[in-house]
């Protein structure tokens, strides 16, 4: 056969790929379906462990590399798990006949926020900030069931302000990374009487699945509201986890402000580096290789909501003198010397990152 006909030939089994794998998806929203009549969890991870077994065990005998078949089944099911939780979640109609507004909603995260209480049967409306004084949505009735501020932080904390002064109805909650910089916001809403609280979804807009996914749910002194707010997930799969305001935002410093610091110095250090992206690239390494894929990651994020992070966080400090402080450690116990302290940090950190233990 010529190379024209085997990529033919090729173009054919992807065809065939494809559709055996909407077939798949097919069943298994078929599964799905018949696992919430039967109040079964979406999750079943020892069935997740036969078919990863199986899979391996079919590569084995077809001369096929088994971890590229686990890599596949994988894949295949989070796609299945995904389609199961959208259903569930679609199928609780736990919005139905209410209305929600999205403060933010053409943001990325308003807009998750968009579809996410769409799929639930809310009829969500958006409206965004205007020139500074938020036109857009004051002007509304404001007569929602539910409504999301879902803005950069500063321009949150003024309208959850704005929002006391009217006095809404419905729940309302905000989507901020920090919680110390809408203080003022959310406490004026809880003390006029608004069913208010707060959440920070730990993952991105581009999240389809919630599975190991968590939000955090931040009680500003009305816990029906925060209970409200929690079953609007209740239908899936993600963990949802109770923090006040004080240790939400010391938490955050190491978890966003420490993470996000350390991939900025990251890529600022090769940058100013003088060396090239192909050199580097021809001499890259598998840790050199994991590092710059987060770093480029977070390199295209939007570098103002990342100064937010880093700037607006109360307890932010706390995160950058540690990190500055191991870097000097590294530094010091290198030109020392010192293999004996050297191995000790990396003895501690092993113990520690084991301590934690590893995802399902």
């Amino acid at each position: 056969m010529s190379i024209d006909e085997l990529r033919t030939e090729l173009a054919r089994l992807d065809r065939e790929l494809l559709d055996l794998v909407a077939r798949r998806l097919e069943l298994a929203a078929t599964i799905g379906r018949e696992k919430r009549a039967t109040r079964t969890p979406t999750r079943d991870y020892q069935q997740e462990k036969v078919v990863i077994e199986r899979a391996r065990t079919a590569a084995r005998d077809l001369g096929i590399s088994p971890q590229l078949a686990e890599d596949l089944v994988i894949s295949l099911i989070r796609s299945s798990l995904t389609v199961q939780e959208q259903g569930r979640v679609a199928a609780s109609r736990r919005g139905g006949g209410k209305r929600a507004l999205v403060i933010g909603g053409s943001g990325k995260m308003g807009a998750w926020f968009v579809r996410f209480l769409s799929s639930q049967g809310f009829a969500v409306e958006t409206a965004d900030p205007d020139g500074g004084q938020h036109a857009a949505w004051a002007e509304t009735s404001l007569d929602h069931d539910l409504i999301v501020v879902a803005t950069p932080m500063v321009a949150a904390n003024e309208i959850l302000g704005r929002l006391a002064e009217i006095g809404p109805s419905g729940l309302v909650f905000d989507i901020g990374s920090l919680k110390s910089p809408l203080r003022s916001g959310l406490e004026a809403l809880a003390e006029v009487g608004v069913r208010v609280t707060s959440l920070h979804p730990m993952f991105g807009p581009d999240t389809e699945l919630l599975s190991g996914e968590h939000v955090i749910f931040v009680d500003v002194g009305c816990p029906d509201a925060t209970e409200e707010a929690e079953a609007l997930f209740a239908s899936t799969m993600a963990t949802r986890v109770r923090m006040d305001l004080e240790s939400h935002d010391r938490v955050i410093a190491f978890v966003l402000g420490l993470s996000h610091a350390l991939n900025i110095a990251f890529f600022t250090a090769l940058e100013r580096s003088g060396e090239t992206t192909p050199r580097l690239a021809d001499v890259s390494s598998t840790t050199f290789e994991a590092q710059l894929d987060v770093a480029r990651v977070l390199a295209g994020e939007n570098p103002h909501m990342y100064f937010e992070i880093q700037s607006l966080n109360e307890y932010g400090d706390i995160a950058l003198d540690e990190l500055v402080r191991a870097a000097e450690k590294v530094r010091e116990t290198v030109e020392a010397g010192d293999e004996a302290a050297f191995v000790a940090l990396m003895s501690a950190g092993r113990r520690f990152l084991e301590s934690r233990g590893s995802p399902e």
